[in-house]
């Protein structure tokens, strides 16, 4: 039984050694540590972050941790949050279904600022604390035998502050009973409610994750302590977020180390700035699209079939803005018979309450399936669009089960570095200074010291400041 879940964690995160993690692990901490950074610096334009730094800046601001990879340092608290929100608000970071949501998104941002706050951490540390903040998260998430989602609860910060204690704790190199402490005191910290999709305070969600995360490894080394049991007690997080009590507390943890949750599941990056829960019914219509040359004005109706969980997450059927958009399935599917494409450019309030938009918005109708993949609850094994045209002709699209990008149908280092580079681009860097990053990252095995990590320039925060300026307030 795993009646020592807690403490046994706490063993895993201070006993796990470089040279014990297979090197396969750190393809996928590679990947998605880029596609991080590349969506940190295109989200840090955005609205919500000027709002998180009026509410949290302090006056005298410790130079402790760098803010979005530039010169400009601040307390690593803040550097957690609002790096860990900007990589979060665009809805274009990485994904690992298994473990309900976002994993890059919360680990990243709360390793760099602990890293930047000790001063002497190599490549080597970041890839080892990133597996041991993924294990460990992917280890609680598995206990939960039902849908987060469909419970109210957003995993990217409820599970993701666990998983980032622990990552911050292996990277401190804390004691097995501080790592648990460590543990205990982010399980207090867990929260994010899945009614706030597509609202400001989702990607919110994310940087509080790491800021508290990366707290709680802080606290526990200075000797504060928590409940040993926090995890599997009945009035423990596993139970507290389970209402039924459908939790998995019979299975030993003792596959920890052996049987490698980072290399069954990996990391999916998104092709599109949307929920992932869209993702292969857009991938199913552009084909469509593609295939048969179908333009908007001559489609009447469209049906997508999806997964009730997904249609569930996908709350937002009349979409006004850019934000509510990126959970509607309904604007997705419009979104690419009019764009022909679902990029950043698409997700402002301008182009959502377009009058050709809206219509094909109208006239989606979406039908669920109660049946799910073999991989994870929260998909159908597959999703199809149908389009129906004004002569009443219908045109349907072949079944798709794996999203382009998807950990299982990857895209290439070019493809990658593509996504990167237009990332960096969107928030006015590029040149010569995202190639060194990206290659930076690519080889952070390499990398004796981060603060050896390439700086995105000293003017991010000016260029950041231009571009709120013009970017509408929607996206």
């Amino acid at each position: 039984m795993a009646a020592s879940l807690t403490r046994d964690l706490g063993a895993f995160i201070s006993g796990l050694r470089f040279e014990d993690i297979p090197a396969k692990a750190f393809e996928v901490v590679r990947t998605g540590t880029i596609d991080a950074i590349g969506t940190m610096i295109a989200g840090r334009s955005e609205p919500v972050i000027d709002i998180l730094m009026q509410g949290f800046r302090l006056p005298a601001e410790p130079a402790e941790a760098r803010l979005f990879l530039s010169e400009e340092r601040v307390s690593a608290q803040l550097a957690a949050l609002l790096n860990g929100t900007a990589m979060h608000v665009l809805d274009y970071d990485d994904v690992a279904l298994p473990l309900g949501g976002h994993p890059s998104t919360v680990l990243v941002p709360a390793i760099l600022a602990q890293a930047d706050v000790m001063g002497n951490a190599s490549g080597r540390d970041l890839l080892r604390a990133y597996v041991v903040g993924y294990e460990v998260w992917a280890e609680i998430a598995q206990r939960e035998r039902s849908a987060h989602h469909l419970k109210g609860w957003h995993p990217t910060s409820v599970l993701g502050v666990v998983g980032a204690a622990a990552a911050c704790a292996a990277l401190r190199g804390l004691d097995a009973g501080a790592a648990a402490h460590a543990i205990g005191i982010a399980s207090s910290e867990a929260s994010g409610l899945a009614a706030n999709f597509g609202s400001m305070t989702k990607s919110f969600h994310a940087g509080r994750a790491a800021q508290s995360g990366m707290m709680a490894a802080r606290l526990a080394a200075a000797g504060m302590t928590a409940a040993p049991d926090v995890l599997e007690h009945p009035r423990g997080l596993l139970y507290a977020i389970s209402p039924e009590g459908n939790v998995d507390l019979e299975t030993p943890a003792d596959r920890l180390g052996r049987d490698w949750q980072i290399l069954r599941h990996r990391v999916g990056i998104k092709k599109y700035p949307l929920c992932y829960a869209v993702h292969r019914a857009e991938d199913a219509l552009l084909d469509l699209i593609r295939e048969t040359g179908v333009r908007a004005r001559d489609v009447s109706a469209i049906r997508v079939e999806i997964g009730a969980t997904q249609a569930a997450i996908l709350r937002n059927a009349r979409p006004r803005t850019g934000l509510e958009a990126k959970f509607s399935i309904q604007f997705a599917m419009a979104c690419g018979l009019v764009a022909g494409r679902a990029g950043l450019s698409e997700l402002t309030d301008e182009f959502v309450q377009r009058d050709e938009v809206q219509r094909l918005i109208r006239a989606t109708t979406v039908e669920e399936t109660h049946e799910v993949s073999s991989p994870n609850d929260v998909f159908s094994p597959f999703d199809r669009v149908t389009l129906t045209l004004a002569d009443g002709t219908e045109l349907q699209s072949a079944p798709v089960e794996r999203a382009r990008g998807d950990a299982d149908l990857p895209l290439s280092r070019e493809e990658l570095w593509t996504k990167f580079e237009d990332c960096l681009a969107q928030g006015g860097v590029g040149g010569s200074r995202a190639r060194a990053v990206f290659d930076a990252l690519d080889t952070l095995e390499a990398l004796p010291d981060v603060a050896d990590l390439p700086s995105l320039g000293p003017e991010l925060r000016r260029q950041a400041a231009d571009s709120r300026r013009t970017v509408p307030a929607s996206r």
